[in-house]
């Protein structure tokens, strides 16, 4: 063997020895749902063993240590276990296909009982107070594991037997406790609870029956005994009287004794009852047991322990004694002509006054309260009775309808208390003021501001008085006026989405419910705080008002002011310029667009005019930037050429949205900019425009049934550009189009001119390149001759009235210049140095024959660089003039220079 085999045969060994010394798996017996069961439960035993490496074992069970195998199932079910199958359980594994086992696992004793009953009781005790808490426990003895309790009431059925009424929220005690927070007079009876437990349910037997007896401050009704006390001797009449305000013959005696029954006086055997009342005829010991009344829907009245016994009773009251008041004892022989007796008194079993017929004490305090009984040496001793203290009662102040009120409100104030009392007062703080009233009602029927305060209240009679109530604070806030808004405006459009909102600002009211009213009619239209037409219309106009009214209480708020909802048909937008339509480059320019009578909530879009493909149609688009003008107004800060043309705007607003109609069309039209000078060759202080529009005639007015030539020309006399025009009856529109004009290469011709030509002409590319706008009038009589682009400062101008039925056609007239006559009866007007003063609009009137439409003359300035370049030219010119004649100069004077030197040698 080579050194390279040794670290496997190491592994080998490791192996062996590993295997050689692993312990054996232990086993483990589990039995479900508990070890100590019930006859009748399915219970489970169950094998497990945590073997490694075995991946399956055969089960063996045993029983009471015997050899014998019962099952070899991992999980062994007794479907109705028995007595006979209690005992104890072992198991033992071996691996299937193996030779490994396990241990035998510990014995576990499976113990098998009769059907158990439940045992209830009750924590603190059965006798309570409202307000108190109080738990029901229930357990199953020696098994506490996987049971769940059902809680159920003792009634009397129809045929005068005891049924048990499982309780609406019996799953609140489902863990074998059932607890009631705060003790109510309706929790006054006979409970018994049961347990169940396993997916086959099994259920115990019911439980003992576990009574609870709740007193309370104030009933809504009285259990009143006659004779008038809680201890009666056996073989006497003993009456029962249910007794509420109204007299009802609503109520039952019911009673619990002492053998563990529920049952109602109209029960044969014991009682009779007539209305309200139930009378025993003759007393026995087994008529001992608890007595009160209850009605049909299960309202209490106190309940009172009555106790029957045959020779010496103790006189003792039926109801709670409260502080204060006096107490007075006796104790009573059945057997005597005179049945009180001078006897012992005892408290809790101690002996407190002796020999004594009555005894009393004068003020009771909660110190008295216990277990009273009397003691005669030959005559025996009473039942115990047990002589509740009751605290000094608080009164409960109420307010009515609610202490938060608005002015004009009416509010009642009642101070009410259980038991008997002969006056009552009724307080009130505020500001530190203190005043009283002395009633238990306090109406005030129109409150104020002033009327709000503290108020509290207390009762006495002969000189006890009660605790004061709990303050009651009354709020008295100003009557709020509701507001009505309207969204998007009061003045709407036919197709709007609407909103009307209704707002109150009342102190103290967390939720309103809404009236809505229109044009004054007292019916409701609507409830909600916002009420949305979602497509107006014309009969949804009117006027409308709102109200409120609390949710949960009685405050109302003063209705609102009407407000006006006007409806109109889908509004046009009006588009304006300011502060003109006709501009010159750079100068700034702003588009307004508004909705007449409507200002809120709109977003406006702005569109230019292009001309559609089949010159028939339009189509708006949209400007790349068009949100610049969303407020309203679209501003260009500087014009440019490629700025002409013709827009329009539209208005938007509220979700889902709302469009008006495009406005009207608003045209602008650019020119170009002031011409300068430089070194004589003219030029512009911006880019010119790149093509020049040719009219011929070349004149702006134009006599109808006349051809016209409109030519674009450029530097390269390209056909790239087609002749546009705008006019008030056709608006846009190319010489293309075949009703008004043709065009061949870049020339438009009009073959015959009408009125409606009337408009403003430009060139323009398809890439959007502009030339300058030319406004063109058609006219049929005269006419104003008069230049087509804008004249330059110190050029002279002619202008001639032209009319169309003479021969030759120039008119002596007279020449208006912006409605003032400047020159009369002649056949022209020349200005012959024109200057800005002398731009504005012109035209020629004549005496029979009219006067022309008005034209623009617009006067294009010189720069203050044009006399600096004149001046430039002038001595560039001069200096020209010398450096060209000097070389003449030179050769001159030098030939006359050697003719001399010639002559003088030859002379």
């Amino acid at each position: 063997m080579g050194l390279r085999q040794l670290p496997l045969v190491l592994l080998l060994i490791s192996n062996i020895y590993s295997g050689l010394s692993e312990e054996r798996p232990k086993v483990k017996v589990s039995i479900k749902p508990d070890q100590h069961v019930f006859s009748g439960e399915t219970v489970t035993l169950r094998c497990d063993i945590d073997g490694e490496g075995v991946t399956s074992w055969k089960y063996s069970w045993y029983k009471d240590g015997s050899d014998s195998v019962f099952s070899e199932l991992q999980e062994h079910t007794f479907s109705s276990v028995t007595e006979s199958d209690a005992g104890k359980y072992s198991c033992y594994g071996a691996e299937r296909r193996g030779s490994r086992t396990s241990n035998i696992s510990d014995e576990v004793t499976l113990t098998v009982s009769d059907k158990p009953r439940p045992v209830l009781s009750v924590s603190p005790q059965k006798w309570l107070t409202e307000g108190d808490p109080v738990t029901l426990i229930c357990e199953v003895n020696g098994s506490s594991t996987d049971w769940t309790f059902s809680w159920f009431t003792l009634n009397v059925s129809s045929d005068y037997r005891n049924r048990y009424q499982l309780l609406s929220d019996s799953s609140r005690g489902a863990g074998g406790n059932y607890t009631v927070s705060s003790a109510a007079l309706n929790h006054t009876g006979v409970y018994v609870c049961s347990a169940e437990r396993g997916k086959l349910a099994y259920f115990t037997w019911y439980s003992n029956e576990q009574p609870l007896w709740v007193t309370g401050v104030s009933p809504p009704v009285s259990l009143i005994i006659s004779p008038n006390r809680t201890q009666h001797f056996t073989s006497v009449s003993l009456s029962l009287s249910c007794e509420d305000q109204s007299n009802s013959d609503r109520w039952r005696v019911r009673r619990y004794t002492d053998n563990e029954r529920l049952e109602d006086c109209s029960s044969s055997h014991w009682g009779s009852q007539t209305g309200s009342t139930c009378t025993i005829n003759s007393t026995i010991t087994l008529d001992t047991g608890v007595y009160w009344c209850q009605s049909e829907s299960g309202e209490n009245s106190h309940p009172v322990n009555i106790t029957v016994h045959p020779d010496v009773i103790l006189e003792s009251p039926v109801h709670p004694v409260t502080e204060g008041d006096s107490l007075t004892l006796r104790c009573l022989f059945q057997n005597s002509t005179l049945p009180i007796l001078r006897a012992d008194f005892y408290k809790d079993g101690s002996l407190i006054q002796s020999q004594t017929p009555e005894m009393i004490i004068s003020t009771v305090s909660k110190s008295h309260e216990g277990f009273y009984y009397c003691k005669h040496p030959e005559r025996g001793e009473s039942p115990k009775s047990w002589i509740s203290v009751r605290d000094i009662p608080k009164p409960t102040l109420t307010v009515e309808p609610q202490s938060s009120l608005f002015t004009g409100d009416s509010v009642t104030l009642r101070c009410e208390v259980d038991q008997s009392w002969d006056g009552w007062e009724i307080i009130r703080s505020r500001n530190s003021n203190t005043e009283a009233i002395e009633a238990a009602n306090k109406t005030i029927n129109s409150v104020t501001v002033s009327d709000g305060g503290e108020y509290r209240c207390r009762a006495h009679r002969r000189g006890l008085y009660t605790n004061y109530s709990e303050t009651v604070t009354v709020t008295i806030y100003e009557r709020p006026k509701a507001k009505v808004s309207i969204k998007p405006d009061q003045h709407v459009f036919r197709g709007d989405t609407v909103t009307l909102r209704c707002d109150i600002d009342g102190e103290g009211v967390s939720s309103w419910k809404y009236s809505w009213y229109k044009d004054g009619s007292d019916s409701v239209f609507s409830e909600l705080q916002e009420h949305t037409f979602s497509s107006v219309t014309e009969s949804d106009a009117g006027k409308y008002s709102c109200y409120g009214a609390e949710r949960g209480g009685s405050r109302t708020s003063h209705i609102s002011d009407e407000v006006t909802l006007t409806v109109s048909d889908r509004p046009r937008p009006v588009l304006s310029v300011s502060p003109q339509k006709w501009l010159t480059e750079g100068d700034p320019v702003t588009l307004i667009c508004e909705v007449k009578d409507s200002s809120t909530g709109w977003t406006f879009s702005w569109f230019t005019l292009p001309v559609s493909s089949d010159y028939r149609s339009f189509n708006y688009q949209l400007l790349s930037d068009s949100s610049r003008g969303a407020g309203g107004n679209y501003t260009v800060s500087s014009a440019a050429l490629n700025h002409t043309g013709v827009y329009v705007c539209r208005a938007e607003r509220e979700k889902p949205v709302y469009f008006t109609w495009y406005s009207n069309e608003q045209p602008l039209w650019v020119t170009e900019i002031k011409t300068t000078v430089e070194a004589g060759v003219s030029s512009n202080s911006g880019d010119s425009p790149p093509v020049s529009l040719i009219i011929s005639p070349n004149r702006t007015q134009h006599f109808t049934s006349v051809s016209l030539s409109l030519s674009c020309e450029d530097q390269r006399n390209s056909d790239r550009w087609r002749v546009r025009r705008y006019t008030e009856r056709w608006g846009l529109e190319d010489c293309s189009s075949s009703h008004w004009g043709s065009q061949t290469g870049s020339t438009c011709t009009i073959s015959s001119t009408v009125p409606s030509d009337t408009g403003v002409y430009w060139c323009q590319s398809e890439s959007g390149e502009i030339s300058h706008p030319v406004n063109i009038t058609v006219h049929p009589d005269v006419i104003l001759e008069s230049p087509v682009h804008p004249v330059t400062e110190g050029d002279s101008l002619t202008l001639r009235c032209f009319y169309k039925h003479s021969t030759p056609p120039i008119l002596r007239a007279d020449f208006y210049k912006d409605g003032s006559l400047i020159q009369n009866q002649t056949t022209e007007m020349i200005i012959s140095t024109v200057s800005k003063s002398h731009e504005g609009f012109y035209y020629c009137k004549h005496p029979e024959r009219g006067e022309s439409p008005k034209s623009w003359i617009s006067v294009r300035g010189v720069s203050n660089e044009f006399s600096h370049s004149e001046s430039q030219i002038s001595v560039l010119h001069t200096l020209s003039s010398v450096l060209t004649v000097c070389p003449y100069l030179i050769v001159t004077v030098v030939l006359i220079f050697k003719c001399c030197r010639m002559r003088a040698n030859g002379c």
